[in-house]
């Protein structure tokens, strides 16, 4: 199916099918107890993992651009994730 030459590539995939494999449980989850208020308490579970899942695939991917980057263009790439982490934050 798909040839993974680079073992950070294939830890980023991995953990993204794991992330995708929470949120489909989720949505069944939901559908089997079919009551608003659990629906809320499971998607209030679902905040924690998408932006803990995005840290780790984010952390994986400079990890693996470390020796390949400079520092300058590091520094901009943390910024940037800053940035949209203070985006998301604020109302």
């Amino acid at each position: 199916m798909f040839f993974v030459t680079d073992k950070i590539v294939f830890a980023m995939a991995m953990l993204r099918c794991i992330s995708a494999s929470i949120e489909l449980s989720a949505a069944f989850f939901m559908l089997k107890y079919g009551k608003v208020e659990t629906a809320l308490k499971i998607n209030a579970l679902l905040a924690l993992v998408g932006p803990s899942v995005m840290i780790l695939v984010m952390t994986l991917g400079l990890v693996g651009l470390a020796g390949k980057v400079s520092l300058s263009k590091l520094g901009i790439i943390f910024a940037g994730v800053a940035l949209i982490f203070y985006g998301i934050s604020r109302p």
